[in-house]
């Protein structure tokens, strides 16, 4: 199955924003959207499974709609319920292949890695797609991994040498498409950038596409 090259991670205050700004991501041209409910009240500790679930829901009603994909955070027993096109998981969800043993065949698995190291073991545990981050980091956030840069992602992308998509991740713009596809990294996700302005969903597509139309041109040459 081919990963989209864009991934948007939803943001908001509130289950509502993240709804609305789904429903935005979509109608924009979004061909993938990851629910991430950070820092919001229904996911906190002792969440109501019902009150995601239902939230869940909604949001696939919006996904199918619009046929974009959509995957879940951390979620996977959700995912599976809802059909979700697939799970995203962090390096403190659940280990990959026993989310694999819970999921239908045709869901995707990815997973969040910060170094070369996480990288390999997921690959190992046959995830589908790596998001690998941080690109750049916000000033003062101590608890995050040193940001990768273009100098790191190309020394994990030219030692790695995998088929497994690598999705870059962590404070990218629109200025660094270009440069960030030239280190071997096969797409983006992004969250604030297009949180801020849902247009930018269309500058991104056409930056990923005209990197792909480049590589086949030079390909078929």
């Amino acid at each position: 199955m081919i990963i989209p090259k864009l991934h948007y991670i939803s943001q908001g205050n509130s289950p509502k924003d993240h709804l609305e700004n789904i429903q935005k991501a979509c109608t924009s041209g979004a061909e993938l959207v990851q629910l991430r409910l950070k820092n919001v009240p229904v996911c906190a500790s002792g969440r109501s499974d019902k009150k995601l679930l239902k939230l869940a829901e909604e949001v696939r009603e919006i996904t199918a709609h619009f046929q974009t994909r959509l995957i879940l955070n951390d979620s996977y027993k959700i995912a599976k319920t809802i059909k979700a096109d697939g799970v995203h998981l962090e390096k403190t969800a659940v280990c990959p292949t026993i989310a694999r043993a819970h999921l239908y065949t045709w869901q995707l698995i990815g997973g969040t890695a910060n170094n070369l190291q996480d990288c390999e073991s997921l690959i190992i545990k046959d995830v589908d797609y790596i998001s690998l981050g941080a690109f750049k980091l916000k000033v003062n956030n101590p608890n995050l991994s040193r940001a990768l840069g273009l100098k790191g992602y190309t020394a994990i992308t030219d030692i790695l040498k995998t088929e497994t998509p690598i999705i870059g991740f962590g404070g990218i713009t629109t200025e660094d498409v270009t440069a960030i596809l030239e280190t071997g990294i096969s797409g983006i996700a992004v969250s604030e950038e297009i949180t801020n302005n849902f247009n930018t969903i269309r500058i991104f597509n056409q930056l990923l596409k005209a990197s792909s139309t480049e590589e086949q041109r030079y390909t078929f040459e």
